[in-house]
């Protein structure tokens, strides 16, 4: 089956086109809240990560990891972490973890990606094991993007 990208979204009420202050790694790491429509009625499990490209380094960077989403959920608050299961970002840690680059670098663009799931993601795999293990499971997947610059 071929991906359906025309009804899934993914939209945030705090971010717009640019993150504030306040949701970067160093300046508050806030959690942005996140809306989700148009999931498909055979998904079974929704995840979301956020990954910056164009952090320098060969595979990017990713921000964040959630997992075990119920399909029929709509909205993620400023507390997904501790409702959902919070997987591994590049700071080494679990959970969210807010734009950080490199001072001068210009604009990156943080593209928080959502999939539905024919099937529940087990445990916290990073992303590329994520991408490996569950590509074939992707229903629907849609993005926003968002920038910040230091």
């Amino acid at each position: 089956m071929g991906l359906n990208i025309k009804d899934l979204s993914i939209a945030s009420p705090d971010v717009d086109a640019r993150f504030d202050d306040r949701f970067a790694y160093d300046k508050g790491n806030e959690v942005p809240r996140l809306t989700i429509a148009g999931v498909p009625e055979e998904a079974v499990e929704l995840a979301v990560i956020c990954h910056d490209p164009d952090a320098p380094l060969p595979h990017g960077w990713t921000h964040w990891t959630l997992y075990g989403i119920p399909a029929e959920v709509t909205e993620l608050g400023t507390d997904a972490d501790e409702t959902y299961r919070a997987g591994p970002n590049d700071y080494g840690e679990q959970g969210w973890g807010g734009p950080y680059p490199p001072p001068g670098h210009g604009d990156h663009h943080y593209y928080f990606w959502v999939y539905a799931l024919s099937r529940p993601v087990e445990g916290t795999p990073t992303r590329q094991e994520f991408l490996d293990t569950y590509g074939d499971a992707i229903v629907e997947q849609n993005r926003m993007v968002a920038t910040y610059a230091n």
